[in-house]
């Protein structure tokens, strides 16, 4: 069986979400090695892999003050000699990020696959050459997901096998929040009422709203769980009733679900969410939160029109509906809820995903040994072609080069 080795622009240890769930489920049956990008904090270039679980992850670590041109190089090396060491041969290559291009032209992929979670070009700090590297890796790629459907609908037509693989959850391990009564200690003096958040805070949320509606319900209480990346956390909102708690394991995250009166999507409305499918949206549901959510596309829709998930647009919008949500009587809610979750699975996902998988390297292999017989049919040719003219023609030899 095929090893994998996925190029993420996201840590192993960062947020628990896509990649780890699915990278998690392909190491059961394969080895995954999931490379990271670099630091720069080493004298020398060198890899250090260390086992989590069934996955190995890969973390270069390089000299600081190289260059684009020299990272790319000294990366190539160091994934060549990864190869051989650990014996990897004609791997599955799953980018994450198109970057990964720039160090791993050179491998002899069995097949290629391209699981576009975010438009990431419309990410802050996004690297003017990552459209070109995308439009690159579009053209080598076998097969394409992507992480929500107004995602899809954006790329399909720029590869002819791209598939929609929104949001899937777990629905199990949130599922339990819904029985707990012990409370993170943390989290255990906040008062209610008390809404809560958790994924990465960055550029996505709209801070002005939660100001906004912080300081419209002093007497409720908000939660943000996470990192804060790429926004000066001197930037956040700190009235007294918002409460940043910092990043939260996987597995810790139900205790504090159990504890919130209503979860919040307060995403900001602007080019870096325009295609995001928060894995958080069916994450909330199973821990059986009303949901409140500014109106991002994968989000209204199934969520917002199927009546699972409130959805507002300004502040005042924002804060009726968690009113609304604090006094919520819909009988059905929770039966329609749960009828949904009953039609998604991170298994389902993977298993849906491997079998696209299996088509590629079927397509890809077929392909090699066409491309082999027509070459050595051509060879066939001109060897004939070369017999000595009006003579006869020497097949016999020909066959038995070949």
């Amino acid at each position: 069986m095929n090893d994998l080795i996925c190029l993420s622009h996201l840590r192993w240890n960062f947020v628990f979400q896509r990649p780890q769930h699915l990278m998690t489920r392909f190491a059961a049956e394969r080895r995954v090695f999931f490379f990271e990008e670099p630091i720069f904090d080493s004298s020398r270039p060198q890899l250090q892999i260390h086992r989590d679980g069934d996955v190995r992850v890969v973390v270069p670590h390089l000299p600081a003050g190289l260059g684009p041109h020299d990272v790319s190089t000294t990366l190539t090396t160091l994934l060549s000699q990864m190869c051989v060491q650990w014996a990897i041969s004609q791997p599955i290559c799953w980018y994450y990020t198109p970057m990964a291009l720039t160090f791993t032209r050179t491998i002899d992929a069995s097949a290629i696959v391209y699981d576009c979670m975010d438009e990431l070009s419309a990410f802050k700090g996004a690297p003017p050459e990552l459209l070109s590297l995308e439009e690159e890796l579009l053209e080598r790629a076998d097969v394409v997901f992507t992480g929500g459907h107004h995602l899809y609908e954006h790329k399909r037509g720029r590869h002819p096998r791209v598939h929609p693989f929104p949001s899937s959850v777990d629905t199990a391990h949130f599922a339990t929040a819904r029985s707990m009564t012990d409370e993170p200690a943390d989290q255990a003096g906040i008062p209610h009422p008390r809404m809560g958040f958790f994924g990465v805070i960055d550029e996505r949320m709209d801070i002005d709203l939660l100001a906004a509606v912080a300081a419209a319900h002093p007497d409720w209480h908000i939660v943000m769980l996470g990192p804060c990346v790429k926004i000066d956390e001197s930037a956040l909102p700190r009235p007294a009733n918002i409460h940043y708690l910092g990043l939260k394991k996987y597995e810790e995250l139900p205790a504090y679900l159990a504890g919130w009166d209503v979860a919040l999507l307060p995403f900001a409305m602007n080019e870096s969410t325009r295609f995001i499918s928060p894995t958080k949206t069916p994450e909330y549901l199973a821990a059986g939160c009303q949901v409140v959510s500014t109106p991002v596309r994968d989000v209204v829709r199934p969520y917002g029109e199927e009546g699972m998930v409130a959805i507002a647009s300004t502040p005042q919008e924002f804060g009726d509906a968690i009113a609304r949500a604090l006094q919520h009587k819909d009988p059905e809610w929770r039966a329609r809820v749960d009828r949904y979750l009953s039609t998604l699975s991170w298994n389902r996902t993977w298993a849906d995903m491997r079998s696209l998988c299996e088509d590629a390297l079927r397509r890809r292999a077929g392909a090699a040994q066409l491309d082999i017989s027509r070459r050595l049919h051509l060879a066939g040719g001109d060897r004939r072609s070369a017999a000595r003219p009006g003579g006869p023609a020497a097949p016999a030899m020909g066959h038995a080069d070949v």
